[in-house]
């Protein structure tokens, strides 16, 4: 598993775990952000917030969440 915040722009993954308090996981839940989900990277830029697509929605992420976001790739891969 991998933070969210690996991902590049246009690199897919499919969420598996939230770290987090409650309060976290429920915010994250109620933006779509469950296990199973894909999610698609549509801006990193290695700095300040990170722009997601998840279930046909963009949302901006701040680095911390995105990093508290477990994700694998849909084939397994590797990221670099």
């Amino acid at each position: 598993m991998y933070p969210l915040i690996k991902l590049k722009a246009n690199q897919r993954g499919v969420i598996r775990a939230l770290r987090g308090g409650h309060r976290f996981i429920a915010r994250m839940a109620s933006l779509g952000f469950t296990p199973g989900a894909v999610v698609t990277m549509t801006r990193n830029d290695g700095f300040g917030p990170v722009i997601v697509s998840v279930r046909g929605t963009r949302v901006a992420l701040g680095r911390g969440e995105a990093n508290r976001v477990l994700i694998v790739t849909p084939q397994g891969g590797h990221l670099d």
